[in-house]
């Protein structure tokens, strides 16, 4: 009795306290006084009963300045930190308490781990401060758009080769696919893009930044200038046959839900590699292909409108030869092509100026003029080319250099020479 005497009683219950000593003294019915309270009538029986007997005491619940009766053991709190310090060091607290049920069967709540870590030392406070963006409302369909972006990181933490992420993800439903790459380029997109074409369809538009793959720096010609068009990078001319629609973002704020996935899955996938002990690019696909699924039941929402926008590929399109990298090249006069500092010689007979060169996403080259496909083959061994400035004199073969020769004084040429010069001066330079 001692130890709730000495506890601060609150307003809340100083209230309570006021309307239960209208019950008792002036006859306030218990009825009324539970719809003022938003109580029971049972629970203000009992609030009057005790008041009567202890006093302002008596609204003070029995509770306070105890130990909870769910409070978790001091042995198993030192038994989960131990487990985070060895396995799971680094994890924020949602994402250790996923894992603590999944792997380790231990169910505790975030917060409470939160405050753990937060005591321990493992885990800071993370204030967020929110900067002013103009509100974009999600599509209302799925498929209706794409964002499209990579991510360069240390995915492996070193046990392997950095990658890049490239990943989609549906601004109406946040549904994500992705996929891991050796470096961010032309060749990657499109092979993520044919990927995600042969599982889900074409979207409707894909909404990508101001990267070079996704956007050609190169200055308009004079006949695209002519026609209002832009210069358009390999990427954006492949979709554009597609039909897709590109949207390019002007910051990096507005296309923010590909930004933030980026951000999640920076702290989620990598950890999650890190249990499975992934090492290699391949290692690293199948894992991915495995967890998406999983992560977009966890994340997805609804859409605003159902139905679902992605369109079927049209039948005869062919995906190799839209997603690729085309190049026109010039024919020579021997049937030689060059592209990429190699030499390639066209088996075909053909009067044509110059050809399309199509490098393809599985690394494979192609040839072609008028759609149709030619037969060559690389050349490995040129004729060698020696500029006379790099050539040494014991390179060059033994040769004795031959003398200047004079003509003697009595020379035929030096006789005629005298005598077109005496004749000019009007001298006969001939005797009879």
């Amino acid at each position: 009795m001692a130890e709730r005497d000495i506890l601060m009683i609150s307003k809340r219950e100083m209230r309570r306290f006021e309307i239960l000593k209208k019950v008792i003294r002036e006859g306030l019915k218990q009825i009324d006084a539970s719809e003022i309270l938003e109580l029971s009538a049972r629970q203000v029986s009992r609030l009057v009963f005790r008041v009567k007997a202890e006093g302002e005491v008596g609204v003070i619940h029995r509770s306070r300045g105890k130990k909870s009766n769910r409070r978790v053991a001091e042995k198993q709190k030192a038994k989960v930190l131990e487990i985070y310090a060895k396995k799971y060091k680094g994890f924020g607290p949602t994402l250790f308490s996923e894992k603590l049920l999944e792997i380790e069967k231990i169910k505790l709540s975030d917060e409470t781990l939160r405050n753990w870590l937060i005591v321990s030392g493992n885990w800071e406070k993370r204030r967020k401060r929110n900067k002013h963006r103009e509100w974009r409302e999600r599509r209302s369909y799925y498929g209706q758009m794409q964002q499209m972006d990579g991510s360069h990181h240390d995915w492996l933490e070193g046990r392997g080769a950095k990658l890049v992420l490239m990943a989609y993800i549906d601004d109406a439903t946040g549904r994500v696919y992705c996929r891991f790459y050796e470096y961010e380029g032309t060749l990657p997109a499109m092979d993520s893009f044919w990927r995600y074409i042969r599982k889900y369809g074409l979207p409707q538009s894909v909404y990508l930044d101001k990267h070079t793959t996704y956007k050609s720096p190169g200055k308009a010609t004079i006949e695209e200038e002519l026609n209002g068009e832009e210069p358009l990078s390999q990427f954006e001319r492949a979709l554009k046959e597609l039909g897709v629609k590109v949207i390019h973002a002007n910051s990096a704020q507005a296309k923010g839900r590909v930004e933030r996935l980026f951000n999640t899955l920076q702290d989620r996938l990598i950890k999650e590699m890190r249990l499975k002990g992934i090492k290699t690019l391949e290692e690293a696909n199948i894992f991915v292909d495995e967890y998406t699924p999983i992560f977009n039941k966890k994340f997805n929402v609804l859409a605003k409108e159902k139905g679902d926008l992605h369109m079927k590929l049209p039948p005869g399109i062919n995906l190799d030869r839209l997603l690729c990298i085309k190049t026109q090249r010039s024919l020579r006069n021997d049937f030689t092509v060059a592209h990429n500092k190699k030499l390639y010689q066209v088996a075909d007979n053909i009067k044509a100026k110059n050809v399309i060169v199509e490098e393809k996403v599985n690394g494979s080259l192609k040839l072609y003029y008028k759609d149709r496909s030619l037969k060559y083959k690389e050349i490995l061994t040129r004729p060698l080319k020696v500029r006379v400035k790099e050539l040494k004199l014991s390179d060059l073969p033994f040769v004795i250099p031959r003398k200047k020769w004079i003509p003697p004084p009595d020379h035929p040429w030096r006789r005629y020479k005298l005598h077109r010069t005496m004749n000019f001066a009007g001298i006969n330079s001939f005797k009879p």
